[in-house]
C-alpha cells in the first residue's frame, strides 16, 4: 500500500517531471548553443555553464518557495503586484533599463541582468488569485489588467502581452466571470492587438513575413525558413543528438525561442512527441493539484500558473511550426534564459506548496 501511495503522490510526480524537463532543457541548450558559444566566447561550454547555474539556483528557489505558506502569498498579493508594476517601469529609467534590439525589456543592476516581465507574471497570478477569489467585477478587472499591458506595449513586447492577457482572462473565467464579458473583452483585445501590429512598421513586417515567408527568404523570411528546414530535416527519427546543421548560424536564437526546431531536427517526430508527452503529463498532474485545492485562492493560484506555462508552451510551438508569427517567447523549462527558468521553477514551488496543503 505504501508503494502504491508513493507512486500516486502528485508531489513526487510534479518534482520528477520538473527535474526531467529542466535536465532536458540544459542538455538541449548546450547542444543548440555550442557553435555560437565557441564563435562568440571561444568556449563551447559558456551557455551550458550559465544555464546550469540558473537551473541550480531555480531548483533551490523552488524548494524554498515550497516551504512558504499560501496564506503569506495571499496577504502580500497587493504589495507584490505594485512592486511588479514598478519593475516594469524601471526598464525606461536611464542607467537601469537598457534598450536591446530596439526594445526596453531588461533591467541592469551591476552584474545582475533580468527581464522584469518574468517575475511580474507570478505577481499578476498571485494578485488575481486573491482578488478574483473574492469578486469578479468586470470594470475593475479590465482597469487592473490594462495597467501592465500598457507598460509592456511601450517596451514593446507583444508576445508577453498575449501571455498576460491569456493568464488574466483565463483566471477570470475560472473564477466565475461572465462568458459574455469574456467574449467582449477578447474581441476588444484582438482589435487592440491588430492596431498595435498595424501601427508599427516592424510588426507589420513580421506579419507580412508570416503570411508570405518566401517574399524575402534571405532577409525577413530567413528565420522562419531555416526553422522550417530544420523541422523537415528531422523527419521521423531525427539526425541524431548533436547532428543539427541548422544550429551553425542558420537559425537565429537557436538556444532560446527557436530551440524546439533544433530538438525536432535532431530527435525527429518521435523524440519531439516524447517531449510533448512529458509536457502533457506535467499539465495533467498540475491540474490535479490545482483542482484538489478546496480554497478558491489556492485553486486560482494553481490554475494561473498552469495557464501561464501552458499558453507559453503553445505559443512557442505554434510559432516554430509557423501557425502564428514568431513572438520571441522562450519554451518553458527548455529555452536558454535565467529570468524565465528561475521564475518558472519558483512557480512550481508554489504548486508544490498547494499539493502539500490540499492533497
Amino acid at each position: 500500500m505504501a508503494k502504491k501511495n508513493l507512486f500516486l503522490n502528485k508531489k513526487n510526480w510534479l518534482v520528477s517531471l520538473v527535474l526531467i524537463l529542466t535536465f532536458l532543457g540544459t542538455l538541449f541548450v548546450f547542444d543548440a548553443s555550442v557553435a555560437e558559444a565557441f564563435r562568440t566566447f571561444n568556449d563551447q561550454y559558456h551557455f551550458l555553464k550559465q544555464h546550469s547555474l540558473w537551473a541550480i539556483l531555480g531548483i533551490i528557489a523552488m524548494l524554498i518557495t515550497s516551504l512558504v505558506p499560501l496564506s503569506l502569498w495571499e496577504k502580500i498579493s497587493k504589495p507584490i503586484f505594485i512592486f511588479g508594476l514598478i519593475l516594469l517601469t524601471m526598464v525606461f529609467i536611464p542607467g537601469i533599463g537598457r534598450e536591446l534590439n530596439g526594445a526596453h525589456r531588461w533591467i541592469f543592476l551591476g552584474s545582475l541582468r533580468f527581464q522584469p516581465i518574468e517575475p511580474f507574471k507570478i505577481a499578476l497570478i498571485i494578485f488575481f488569485a486573491n482578488w478574483l477569489s473574492q469578486h469578479q467585477r468586470t470594470m475593475p478587472f479590465l482597469f487592473t489588467t490594462s495597467l501592465p499591458i500598457l507598460l509592456i506595449l511601450l517596451q514593446p513586447d507583444l508576445g508577453s502581452i498575449l501571455i498576460l492577457g491569456t493568464i488574466a482572462f483565463g483566471m477570470f473565467f475560472i473564477a466565475g466571470g461572465k462568458m459574455l464579458h469574456i467574449l467582449g473583452i477578447s474581441g476588444l483585445t484582438i482589435l487592440l492587438i491588430m492596431i498595435a501590429i498595424l501601427s508599427s512598421s516592424y510588426r507589420r513586417e513580421r506579419l507580412n513575413t508570416f503570411l508570405n515567408p518566401q517574399s524575402d527568404p534571405l532577409g525577413s523570411g530567413f528565420h522562419i525558413r531555416q526553422i522550417t528546414l530544420a523541422l523537415g530535416r528531422g523527419g521521423v527519427s531525427g539526425q541524431g543528438i548533436g547532428n543539427s546543421r541548422q544550429k551553425f548560424s542558420y537559425i537565429p536564437e537557436a538556444s532560446t525561442d527557436s530551440i524546439f526546431a533544433i530538438i525536432a531536427e535532431e530527435v525527429g517526430f518521435i523524440g519531439s512527441s516524447i517531449l510533448l508527452i512529458l509536457f502533457g503529463t506535467y499539465f495533467f498532474i498540475a491540474s490535479k493539484i490545482a483542482n484538489a485545492a478546496s480554497d478558491p485562492f489556492a485553486m486560482l493560484l494553481g490554475w494561473g500558473i498552469i495557464i501561464w506555462i501552458a499558453s507559453q508552451v503553445l505559443l512557442n510551438l505554434a510559432a516554430v511550426v509557423a501557425l502564428v508569427p514568431l513572438t520571441g517567447l522562450p519554451l518553458p523549462f527548455i529555452s536558454y534564459g535565467g529570468s524565465s527558468l528561475i521564475m518558472i521553477l519558483i512557480a512550481n514551488g508554489i504548486l508544490l506548496r498547494i499539493a502539500k496543503e490540499y492533497n
